[in-house]
């Protein structure tokens, strides 16, 4: 790039519970920015946004390098949206719809796309725990309508566990999604572009043998989770979860990138949820299979830039 330097805000912090994850992304992210290229300005949205506003006629894009309430949820967008800053990943309308679990769910079935069974449960309303098993059988999963990093997220392999797990639950959320524990292999795709979208290849994710599952703990502890990729599937059911996560991604009205998670179980594959901001360390997942694509950590930051100037 020859000429004057693109300037780029960087956001990263805020408020949710998945703040410190995002401030060691955005160090990262920070850290592979070509500098030739940007002139990079940080923010925390927690401490920064009045500046940011100041600032914003100085700005030419950013970079939402946020999890969770007030930065993955359609809240951040709308407030660079109000000052006139485009940004990389998802607007306002997919950001919101993504991080609601339950309306997400709904959608991928509207869209005819394959889900586990599940039923909605709310704090204010009495719950029949025989009733609920009767119907979905056991295991369970516990998720709070809109927590990000399976923060709040349980498994319940008792009847007598579900009353537990539920107020866990519901210390996030007024409402909680209990869904059906599928057994399988999980596995996880990127979705790259805008109008054109490249699936990347999967990623298989296998938590430790401490680790019951892929919660906050295997997620972000060094060596806790084994991730291999491309998965340890058979070509068409891999061609069928890109398919999958590209359908997936245009459901929730997603636009420049998304991570779509999903279980694969014999020959059925059921989607779990899409992220619309991945995680952005260069060991994170999105940047893992990107890197197998051909697309290292600087130029998958160059990519999401152009997709956002784009439109």
């Amino acid at each position: 790039m020859s000429g004057k330097k693109l300037r780029v805000a960087l956001l990263a912090g805020g408020k949710s519970a998945e703040r410190d994850v995002s401030l060691k992304s955005g160090e990262q992210v920070f850290q592979a920015l070509d500098k030739d290229r940007y002139e990079i300005f940080r923010y925390d949205p927690r401490d920064d946004l009045p500046r940011l506003a100041q600032e914003a006629a100085d700005i030419d894009v950013a970079l939402i390098i946020l999890h969770g309430r007030m930065g993955e949820d359609g809240t951040i967008q709308g407030f660079l949206e109000s000052l006139g800053i485009p940004y990389q990943g998802s607007g306002i309308l997919g950001s919101a719809i993504a991080i609601n679990k339950i309306l997400s769910k709904e959608l991928y079935e509207r869209a005819g796309l394959p889900v586990a069974p599940y039923a909605v449960l709310e704090r204010d309303r009495p719950i029949d725990p025989a009733e609920v098993v009767g119907r979905l059988g056991l295991p369970l999963v516990i998720k709070p309508e809109h927590e990000g990093s399976s923060i709040g997220l349980s498994i319940v392999k008792t009847e007598a566990e579900l009353p537990e797990a539920l107020k866990e639950g519901w210390r996030y959320d007024r409402r909680c999604m209990v869904e059906k524990f599928i057994r399988g292999v999980e596995v996880t795709c990127g979705v790259l572009g805008n109008d054109t979208l490249q699936a990347l290849p999967l990623i298989e994710i296998v938590p430790g043998d401490a680790y019951e599952f892929f919660d906050y703990q295997a997620k972000y502890t060094p060596g806790a989770t084994k991730e291999i990729c491309p998965a340890r599937i058979s070509p068409a059911l891999t061609e069928r979860a890109q398919e999958l996560a590209r359908r997936a991604h245009q459901a929730l009205f997603c636009r420049g990138y998304s991570r779509t998670d999903m279980i694969v179980a014999g020959e059925d594959i059921y989607i779990l949820e899409t992220n619309t901001i991945p995680g952005m360390t260069a060991t994170s997942l999105f940047p893992q299979a990107a890197a197998v694509a051909g697309i290292s950590f600087s130029p998958l930051l160059d990519r999401l830039i152009e997709l956002a100037l784009e439109k």
